[in-house]
């Protein structure tokens, strides 16, 4: 739900973020990996609350749900960002998060919200992006190379070991491009095309960042597959400074919607602490800093975007839907077939 900048796809160990002096107890933000804010940013908390902030890293969001689940018993922090709708049922269903929905939240974000008994009481809505098969429009200039621009092409042969993909078992972006691919051809037909996926030597990497800024061949990494699953926030990320056209473009026919969420963790010993931070990160301070380390969209409807994001990036027009019931309900057998299909 969900992206970051590179500096911070190095940020995998806990780290402290600088703050005033203040005797109060830190307050340990566990997130994903790709977790990332402003300089400065969650000192304007601790400046309001006098508490600090620590940010924990745990890998991909998948494996940030997992570590939650394996630790509740004796929780890694106060509050959690980065689980996703792909998810949310698992952290809720394993009881790791306490009661509480920011009361900032309006009717005006309505549309990021859980389903009742499904995450809604425990998790507030803070980003939100469409996943989406990315491509290297240079690569393919340079190659003369159409561009693919459905799910299906990805499974022709001009396209074979040109592909990329994270591991829908330890990746959010990954879960997210199976669903899509089980939105799209069915819960009987995707495992065909999954097999015929592999066939063409799609790579499968653990996470995000691997995928992106090591096997992809866009101007942030040297790798040298043209085509990755990431974001359709992501080209905006690599426009030089001045110029008018992404070098990379999302494929709006492929894409998922994906929305991060905040929570926070049952057993904090400071829950009235961690709920002010759940608020803070849905606060228009927060909210308005997204787009630009983060690279997806706020859902705080004040919240204002930049040019950047204004000029390059695309929002898909009808993206790939599978419901929160029938992920919570099949996850677990959909991951065993995917991975019985594209674990070599």
């Amino acid at each position: 739900m969900k992206y970051a900048i590179l500096a911070a796809a190095v940020a995998l160990v806990l780290t402290g973020c600088s703050a005033p002096s203040t005797d109060a107890q830190p307050l340990v933000l566990v997130t994903h990996d790709s977790f990332a804010l402003s300089d400065g940013i969650l000192d304007q908390f601790t400046a309001q609350t006098g508490i600090p902030v620590q940010v924990q890293s745990a890998g991909d969001a998948g494996q940030l749900v997992n570590t939650l689940v394996l630790t509740k018993d004796s929780p890694l922090g106060d509050v959690v960002f980065g689980i996703d709708n792909t998810f949310a049922s698992r952290a809720v269903d394993n009881g790791v998060l306490a009661d509480y929905a920011s009361k900032d939240l309006t009717s005006a974000e309505d549309q990021y919200l859980l389903p009742e008994g499904q995450g809604r009481e425990q998790l507030t809505p803070i980003d939100n992006g469409d996943v989406c098969v990315n491509v290297d429009h240079e690569w393919f200039a340079e190659h003369g190379i159409a561009e693919p621009v459905t799910l299906d092409d990805l499974i022709k042969p001009e396209y074979k070991d040109l592909f990329v993909t994270e591991a829908a078992n330890s990746s959010s972006p990954g879960l997210a491009f199976l669903l899509a691919t089980i939105a799209k051809y069915g819960d009987g037909g995707w495992q065909d095309y999954w097999t015929k996926l592999m066939a063409n030597g799609t790579k499968v990497d653990a996470g995000w960042s691997d995928a992106y800024y090591v096997d992809f061949s866009g101007p942030s990494s040297e790798g040298d597959r043209p085509i990755v699953v990431s974001y359709a926030s992501s080209p905006p990320f690599e426009v030089p400074e001045g110029a008018t056209e992404a070098p990379t473009g999302a494929l709006l026919d492929t894409c998922f919607r994906q929305t991060e969420y905040a929570g926070v963790i049952a057993g904090t010993k400071n829950p009235a602490g961690a709920q002010k931070l759940v608020d803070f990160l849905f606060s228009t301070t927060v909210q308005n800093d997204i787009p630009e380390t983060m690279y997806v969209y706020p859902v705080n409807a004040k919240a204002t975007l930049p040019d950047s994001f204004v000029k390059f990036a695309k929002i898909a027009p009808d993206p790939f839907v599978v419901s929160p019931a029938d992920i919570d309900e099949n996850r677990e057998a959909w991951l065993a077939e995917w991975a019985a299909i594209a674990t070599p």
